[in-house]
């Protein structure tokens, strides 16, 4: 009786073998090229968040230093207030504009109080049909960027009056537990 070597049968799965070994190449190829081009992507993105920031700041400080001449020469116009409010909120967009794609700078922050600035700003943007309610404790505190925090409250309140129709209610709470903070909105 003459049978096959064992050689000669595991000779056999030498090519599936090495057709698994260039799929399972071709699919680390493939994945590596698409995290390179998801890469360059968010470099370019990350670029032109800063770009713009950038392109902010110039306009933004020219409309600091027209504020100081207007309160110069017109010390007692009730528009001023106004103006400074809306250039300190341009320069909060710089700001965010600028930390985006950079390590989160932290800071001990009263979590309550942050929401309550953004309350206080949006009730004056979105439509009057639209009630705001607050439950905050008066004191919590968090590790936080303060303008992308902002940021995401203010985001979550206009999408919310968005989901509304503009018209409705809104209520924010804040519960603090041992190791967590958790807003409700």
């Amino acid at each position: 009786c003459y049978d096959d070597s064992n050689t000669l049968r595991l000779l056999r799965y030498v090519p599936q073998v090495i057709l698994a070994v260039i799929v399972v190449f071709l699919l680390c190829v493939v994945v590596l090229i698409l995290t390179i081009e998801q890469s360059e992507q968010n470099r370019l993105w990350i670029g032109l968040f800063k770009e713009t920031a950038h392109q902010l700041g110039t306009p933004t400080s020219s409309l600091m230093a027209w504020s100081e001449v207007l309160k110069m020469n017109y010390p007692n116009d009730e528009l001023l207030p106004e103006l400074d409010k809306d250039i300190t909120r341009l320069k909060t967009i710089v700001e965010r504009f600028s930390h985006v794609g950079s390590k989160a700078e932290l800071e001990v922050a009263n979590v309550s109080e942050v929401i309550k600035e953004v309350v206080n700003y949006m009730r004056n943007r979105i439509s009057q049909q639209v009630r705001i309610h607050t439950s905050l404790p008066n004191e919590s505190f968090a590790m936080l960027n303060i303008p992308l925090f902002e940021w995401v409250i203010e985001n979550l309140c206009k999408n919310a009056v968005d989901a509304m129709s503009g018209k409705g209610e809104l209520t924010i709470e804040l519960e603090e537990t041992t190791s967590l903070v958790r807003i409700n909105i």
